[in-house]
């Protein structure tokens, strides 16, 4: 047997690799892909299964005038530190579904592709997760922009969750639905009036509301966090000693808003009150240690708040499998 030297041991690999590659059949490129997989993500709460549903995202135009106490420049350095960029406002929407066990909860219901071209795909994931609409057993929804109940009803007015109750607040019920608050109110704003009664009108006696600070599902419990819009309501989930925030739009795009928790954005109607309603549910889940979930954060959409010098931090929930 020859007698081999490490230099020839260690060339003889790569002479061999080196061989074998001159001798593969060339294969042709492989496309890239143009779409992601299902947006769908899983996670426990005690006894309580949660389902992150993506629906899409909007990248929305800014300009110097979106948040009414912070100038454009302060706006556009917060998005450059979050690695965004400028005069864009990147909003995710994400809805929640709750399985107690027994019943089917989805809080708020997408845009149903209403909104923007990039956003629309919720029923798509939740088809992916395995779940029919006719399987809902209640829609709870947090407010009535449209980003949150279009989702109820396609665009040809079909309604999409045929055996679900729709439960609502009743102090968003009473503004949005009484024609004297729409008098006088800018386009936009206008145009969510009508949009509510687009969605509810017909259905309206199926609609059952409730008073915020009630439980309004076994083991969901609604808090008011009104300025957003008038009865803005967010969720408190209980499982045996677990808890978390379902915290709605009371933060929005957590680099803007739980950074700079004063800031107030066109979007709140009432500026003030929703620093105020921002503040408390922050302070509460960074107190508690619990996790948080929101409507607008990056998807799956849930982890958990520190409070820092200057206001608060989002820390995204570890990524795991079930």
């Amino acid at each position: 047997m020859p007698k081999l030297s490490r230099r020839t041991f260690l060339a003889g690999p790569a002479l061999a690799a080196g061989c074998a590659a001159f001798a593969r059949p060339a294969r042709a490129a492989t496309p890239a892909a143009t779409a992601q997989g299902p947006g769908v993500y899983r996670y426990n709460l005690g006894d309580i299964q949660l389902t992150a549903l993506y629906d899409g995202i909007w990248y929305l135009p800014i300009d110097g005038k979106f948040v009414r106490n912070a100038s454009g420049a302060a706006v556009n350095a917060a998005l450059t530190a979050a690695f965004l960029p400028p005069n864009i406002l990147p909003i995710t929407f994400t809805a929640l579904l709750v399985n107690n066990g027994g019943k089917l909860t989805l809080i708020d219901t997408g845009t149903a592709g209403q909104i923007a071209d990039t956003a629309g795909s919720m029923i798509g994931n939740l088809a992916a997760a395995g779940i029919a609409p006719d399987a809902i057993d209640t829609i709870l929804i947090s407010h009535f922009h449209p980003d949150h109940i279009d989702g109820i009803k396609t665009k040809d007015g079909a309604k999409v969750f045929a055996n679900a109750e729709i439960v609502v607040p009743e102090p968003e019920w009473a503004y949005w639905m009484n024609d004297a608050h729409m008098a006088g109110v800018s386009k936009s704003v206008h145009g969510y009036f009508l949009n509510a009664r687009r969605i509810f009108s017909d259905i309206a006696p199926q609609v059952r509301r409730f008073k915020p600070g009630a439980e309004v599902v076994p083991g969901i419990v609604s808090l008011p966090a009104y300025g957003h819009t008038p009865g803005h309501t967010a969720f408190a989930i209980h499982s045996g000693r677990q808890s978390m925030l379902v915290m709605s739009d009371t933060v929005r795009n957590p680099y803007l808003f739980a950074r700079h928790p004063d800031w107030q954005p066109i979007f709140d109607m009432d500026g003030e009150q929703a620093v105020a309603a921002r503040r408390r549910m922050l302070d509460r889940a960074a107190a508690d240690r619990m996790l948080v979930a929101a409507y607008h954060f990056p998807f799956p959409a849930c982890g958990h708040i520190v409070k820092t010098v200057t206001g608060y931090e989002l820390v995204p929930a570890m990524w795991q499998p079930l």
